[in-house]
């Protein structure tokens, strides 16, 4: 199998897998109890609050444990919006279906073709609660956020950023970006499905949305997945971080398949995610490449992890200005960066291939 789809999930680790089934036979009380195997549940998440915060050098107690990216960024924004009462609330175009089908959310900041921000746009807000997405999981384009939070908060404005796509990828420092909010989820990195978190300044007031006994969050907090996310964390390994992979793929259809271009920030930029590729291929159409790619052992996606098999057109790339026949021509791959010469060889001639089958049937 050769898998590239690791924007969507990324495998878990053996030493992880191993580390959650001991927890599973050793430590699945209730870490709300008060008895001596619900405090070593407890001591597991407390435990994991100190790795995240090591990480990205902010207090234990600003991290809230969530099920999922879309949950820690429902309890950013509309956990803001029902304990303030301070202006509204601005995002982008190119936002996770979580932001972006908030019903407070005014989608003012548009974008170009690469799929940038509009400076002059982000200028012009005050006065606001902000979501901006650090890196867009589709098209793989990375924002200057240091830059447009320093201007947000000029202009007396929250800032929260979903930084679930880049988390891992890019070290990220909370006290040098300064932002107010930050959504991060552990599927992405290696840990299993169920963990995430949001990172909140004290400061910054919130109310629940989801209602129990705990402060921010309640319901009893998935120790596993808590756990996993704090191995994969231990884990990360920035100086391992590399594209040669998704550019070996990159150039070889670029030379070797006609009317194929890239969607996103481009190669050379240095502003786009390491192992992202995303690419269309004129005369195709993206679900069937898909499908024909995977009968050949090889797993991509047509866009974002919770749009693909939806046939309605990406939201992303029509906010980019995409031709709407291109839109349905495309295919996400994303790169672990383990994958071998061989297994690179054959994704590129498999590629190519299929791309050149499904266009033989569209002239037919």
């Amino acid at each position: 199998m050769n898998y590239l789809d690791n924007a969507a999930l990324e495998k878990p680790k053996d030493d992880i897998i191993k580390y959650i089934s001991e927890i599973l036979k050793n430590n699945w009380c209730n870490p709300n109890s008060i008895y001596e195997c619900g405090l070593k549940s407890k001591q597991i998440i407390n435990d994991t609050k100190y790795i995240i915060s090591n990480e990205i050098n902010c207090n234990p107690e600003d991290i809230i444990f969530c099920s999922c990216g879309s949950e820690a960024n429902a309890l950013a924004t509309v956990g803001y919006i029902r304990a303030n009462s301070k202006g509204t609330f601005i995002t982008s175009t190119i936002e996770h279906a979580s932001i972006l089908e908030n019903p407070y959310a005014r989608k003012i900041v548009t974008v170009d073709k690469d799929g940038y921000f509009d400076m002059n746009i982000i200028e012009s807000i005050h006065d606001s609660l902000v979501s901006l997405q650090m890196a867009n999981s589709e098209i793989g384009t990375i924002q200057d956020m240091k830059n447009i939070v320093k201007i947000l908060h000029n202009n007396n404005c929250i800032v929260h950023t979903d930084a679930v796509a880049i988390f891992g990828k890019h070290k990220i420092d909370v006290n040098d970006l300064d932002v107010d909010m930050m959504t991060v989820t552990g599927q992405k990195i290696g840990g299993i499905l169920g963990g995430a978190f949001l990172y909140k300044k004290k400061n910054i007031k919130i109310n629940p949305i989801i209602y129990g006994h705990n402060t921010f969050r309640g319901g009893t907090p998935n120790v596993m997945a808590i756990a996993s996310l704090g191995a994969a964390i231990k884990s990360l390994d920035y100086s391992s971080i590399s594209s040669a992979n998704r550019d070996y793929v990159y150039n070889y259809t670029i030379e070797n398949i006609t009317d194929s271009y890239l969607i996103g920030a481009s190669i050379e930029s240095g502003n786009r995610l390491p192992h992202n590729l995303y690419m269309c291929f004129k005369g195709t159409e993206g679900e069937s490449l898909l499908i024909l790619l995977d009968m050949n052992k090889i797993q991509v996606s047509t866009g974002s992890a919770c749009t693909s098999g939806d046939i309605t057109p990406s939201t992303t790339l029509s906010a980019i200005g995409m031709d709407e026949h291109d839109i349905h021509s495309c295919i996400r791959m994303t790169f672990s960066g383990k994958e071998t010469q061989e297994e690179l060889d054959y994704i590129c001639k498999t590629i190519k291939q299929c791309v050149e089958k499904l266009r033989s049937f569209n002239k037919q």
